[in-house]
């Protein structure tokens, strides 16, 4: 009724979620927190909305367990012989109502009179058996009080019982661990030069006889000169380097959403198309013989229903990276009940890992509230317990990094990056050939690498995501690379306490500044203050508590002007740097 069921028949027969036919089962007590089924539905049956797939749907009387019995057969061999969907909808009544301490009559008077009159099931197929001679009711009668002492003695048995060991850590979850969280986590993320060497050939490689856009020719060659000269890696490129090293590993990779075989900014072509025929090449699948297979999925408009799909598979597969995108990161709100339920709280509720990877575009480039944020704040507000990551990269190399670390640690968690828009192609945002191969890793707090006088500098400016190349290149333009250290936290939470305080305690006497682009009561600001207040306490700083730069509280993301959302943009940057 709240949408879930539409949306999973809705991809009972789409490539990348088909699964050879469900059976949709259906305990129909009649009864939805005291709702009525005319209050609950506008067709006459629940099954209404299998219609959609032409599902074959069966009724059946609950209280005749024979008759459910070759309901489900049916089901069984229709979807087995069709590879279809099918539904059986057991048509039967809850006898205690909403629960044992509800009073039904308050809201279904005539329904549960009559609920009250009826026979249990149990009592009317033990008089149909005897009426037919199969099962004495005596017979019957022994067998419900040993079936009643048994569950007795086993309830009493339960009372003492400690289970020897948990049950998550086996079949495909065999050999991971906890995670700890003070542990190093890092994970051996480099690739080697041979993987180098292949991906700089598989990758920019097309098949005999296919015909690509005008366009692609051109990005092809772009990208053999970036492994050539070993310079200038954008976003696109790294994320193909990530999954096609993993492929070549032997791990899967899956990555789902509305449009991710291009990409919504034209950055990905993990898929590209035949402009003559319409088939689909799919590079990072042909880099070597015997390699692992990756399945890129243009999903259906609904974020709710596959997000779930996609956190359901990363249970079933721990060894596959499982991605889902966002066409925009504020489609999340979309799929708001599967994060908040599922990919946040698996773990602490049922002792569930996931290693799901969310991609959410986040920036601020003035194109309105709708196509600004992924809502960061949110996701803080959900971290707890070492719950889940939450990125807001900066390089190419980092995010290449987070994604490889996902399946380079013997623990899984849910990460959740915000992925950058403008910078898939800024000048400044690229990295190197030795970012990516041995040595190399992913990096918590990213610094500036200029050479600095600790004691020159009286401004400590700490940023996340996109706004730092606003003010790399302001702080450049007015000369002020002495007296002002960026500080870039790359990853958010589980906040680097750690790394932070090394890098801030150089400069212990200077003024700190947290700056970000989104409104105060938004992005990282109310999650981030308290913890670098308390590193700034720990290192013994001059100051104890950074200040906010950023815009204003707002009940909206974003302005809809370019021109507002320009000049709000260059008053932060300014007075970042202490130019305002």
């Amino acid at each position: 009724g709240q949408g879930l069921v539409p949306e999973t028949i809705d991809l009972a027969g789409l490539r990348g979620y088909r699964t050879g036919g469900t059976i949709h089962f259906i305990t129909n007590n009649q009864i939805g927190f005291t709702t009525n089924p005319v209050n609950a539905r506008s067709g006459p049956y629940c099954t209404e909305v299998a219609k959609i797939v032409e599902a074959p749907i069966l009724h059946v009387n609950g209280d005749d367990p024979e008759a459910v019995v070759h309901a489900c057969r049916i089901a069984a061999s229709y979807r087995q012989k069709f590879q279809k969907d099918v539904v059986v909808d057991m048509f039967c009544y809850r006898r205690f109502g909403h629960n044992e301490g509800d009073e039904p009559l308050f809201s279904q008077p005539l329904m549960y009179k009559k609920i009250k009159a009826q026979q249990t099931t149990r009592e009317l197929y033990a008089q149909d058996l005897a009426a037919r001679g199969i099962v004495p009711l005596a017979t019957s009668t022994a067998l419900l009080n040993s079936a009643m002492e048994n569950l007795e003695g086993e309830f009493e048995a339960a009372q003492s019982y400690r289970p020897n060991e948990a049950d998550w850590l086996k079949g495909r979850w065999q050999g991971f661990e906890q995670s700890e969280p003070q542990g190093k986590r890092c994970g051996l993320t480099s690739i080697s030069e041979e993987i180098y060497q292949t991906l700089a050939k598989g990758l920019v490689r097309l098949p005999a006889g296919f015909t690509e856009n005008s366009k692609i020719t051109r990005l092809l060659k772009a990208k053999a000169a970036m492994f050539e000269s070993g310079q200038g890696f954008d976003w696109g490129t790294a994320e193909n380097m990530a999954f096609g090293s993993l492929l070549l590993e032997g791990n899967r990779v899956r990555l789902s959403g509305q449009d991710v075989r291009r990409g919504t900014f034209s950055h990905r072509h993990a898929a590209i198309i035949d402009q003559v025929n319409d088939s689909a090449y799919i590079p990072m699948n042909a880099l070597a013989e015997g390699q692992a297979q990756a399945e890129i999925v243009n999903s259906p408009l609904s974020e709710f229903a596959v997000l779930g799909f996609e956190y359901g598979y990363s249970l079933a597969e721990p060894n596959c990276l499982t991605l889902w995108e966002a066409q925009f990161g504020d489609f999340a709100n979309g799929a708001q009940v599967m994060i908040d339920q599922f990919v946040v709280s698996g773990e602490e509720k049922w002792l569930r890992m996931s290693g799901l990877v969310m991609l959410l575009p986040h920036g601020y480039e003035g194109q309105g509230p709708e196509h600004s944020s992924a809502r960061l704040e949110r996701f803080l507000q959900l971290c707890a317990e070492d719950n889940i990551q939450v990125l807001n990269c900066t390089t190419p190399a980092n995010y290449f990094h987070a994604l490889r670390r996902q399946l380079r640690r013997d623990f899984r968690k849910p990460l959740v990056v915000m992925t950058p828009k403008s910078l898939l192609r800024h000048k400044l945002a690229v990295s190197t050939r030795a970012d990516f191969l041995n040595g190399s890793s992913f990096h918590r707090v990213a610094l500036d690498r200029l050479a600095h006088a600790p004691e020159a500098v009286t401004r400590v400016v700490l940023c996340s995501g996109k706004v730092f190349y606003d003010l790399f290149e302001a702080r450049a333009e007015q000369g002020l690379e002495d007296r002002v250290r960026l500080v870039r936290i790359e990853q958010l939470y589980p906040f680097p306490a750690d790394a932070v305080a090394h890098e801030l305690s150089l400069y212990k006497t200077a003024t700190f500044i947290w700056c970000q682009e989104e409104p105060r009561n938004m992005g990282a600001w109310s999650f981030i203050a308290p913890e670098i207040e308390a590193v700034l306490a720990e290192i013994g700083a001059l100051h104890s508590r950074p200040h906010y730069v950023g815009r204003k509280a707002a009940a909206s993301p974003a302005t809809g002007s370019t021109k507002a959302h320009a000049a709000q943009q260059a008053a932060l940057i300014a007075e970042a740097l202490g130019q305002a």
